[in-house]
């Protein structure tokens, strides 16, 4: 599904990503880890589209797509999701309004009839019950006033509504309590874990990891992939932590 080829990658001049190679397929769940300014923001970033962030080597494909020839709406349409790590607000635009906007707009790339108001807002709920969020929450403007938990919770709704192919997950643990943790790590299984869709995790933490349990775990350091292993490698970072890895 994703392909990643020898990617550098610089912002502001500085160069962060320096040859790093992945590749995700269907069905398949990928943890990154790596100790901070390793570069794993910056990974998600890239592919997302961000502006600021230039691709100077190397080659991303997305279901046979170049992805990196794709403006960033076109790579959203395409099914990629970003999650970040600070969800930001909104002020004067109600969640309903913005999600119903979004996803439409994929609909449209896609020749798709839009979903009607109706439509859309029994989507809503259902993504919205699932994840004990209530539809008040939504009619709110986008994050303004959220605790953190609840940035989170509601990013899960938005990934549920827009139901991508490839979601990349900044750090969405961060700032979670543990009912917090159990309730986005539900989400993340009951909208991602199926045959045609894949995750990238970005985490600092394996805590996460107890409730969405990746195929593959990496360890991203110095701009690339070092070291690549099963769930059990969370476990030693958890452990031993990233010094005793490079040494």
């Amino acid at each position: 599904m994703l392909q990643i080829n020898n990617l550098h990658a610089t912002v502001g001049e500085k160069p962060i990503l320096k040859g790093l190679t992945l590749s995700l397929g269907a069905g398949e769940i990928h943890a990154i880890m790596g100790p901070n300014g390793a570069g794993k923001s910056t990974l998600g970033y890239v592919l997302s589209g961000r502006p600021g962030y230039e691709v100077t080597e190397g080659s991303v494909t997305f279901n046979g797509q170049d992805l990196l020839a794709l403006e960033p709406h076109e790579r959203a349409a395409a099914g990629l999701f970003l999650g970040f790590q600070y969800p930001v607000e909104i002020p004067g635009v109600s969640n309903v309004q913005f999600l119903r906007e979004a996803l439409n707009a994929q609909r449209k790339h896609r020749e798709e009839a839009p979903l009607s108001g109706a439509e859309f807002l029994k989507v809503a709920r259902e993504q919205a019950g699932a994840l004990g969020m209530d539809m008040d929450m939504l009619k709110r403007p986008v994050n303004v006033g959220f605790s953190g938990g609840e940035k989170k919770r509601n990013e899960m709704v938005q990934m549920g509504i827009i139901d991508p192919a490839l979601a990349i997950l900044d750090e969405t643990d961060s700032g979670l309590d543990i009912d917090a943790l159990r309730i986005v790590g539900d989400g993340i299984n009951r909208i991602m874990r199926r045959p045609d869709k894949a995750v990238l995790l970005i985490t600092h933490y394996q805590r996460l990891l107890d409730y969405v349990k990746p195929d593959f775990v990496h360890v991203l350091d110095g701009g690339r992939i070092t070291r690549t292993g099963g769930a059990e490698l969370a476990l030693e970072l958890e452990r031993d932590g990233y010094k005793e890895l490079a040494a």
